[in-house]
């Protein structure tokens, strides 16, 4: 899947608990932002919602929105 700076996606799954804040953007769609480097074994993408509320995700978290 190519995510692009500025597509919109949709959070599918969260891979790991989260605090809150971040459970509640599943199924939310939101706009890429930036990609950035996590722990040497991937690349997260940072996500805004319309509140302006971003944080970031796995790739495989997201599903672009068509």
């Amino acid at each position: 899947m190519a995510l692009e700076i500025g597509q919109q996606v949709k959070v599918l799954r969260l891979r790991d608990r989260v605090a809150p804040d971040v459970a509640e953007r599943l199924g939310k769609t939101g706009v890429i932002r930036q990609f950035r480097m996590v722990d040497g074994s991937g690349v997260g993408v940072v996500v805004e919602f319309d509140s302006n509320y971003s944080t970031w995700f796995f790739e495989d978290e997201l599903s672009p929105v068509q």
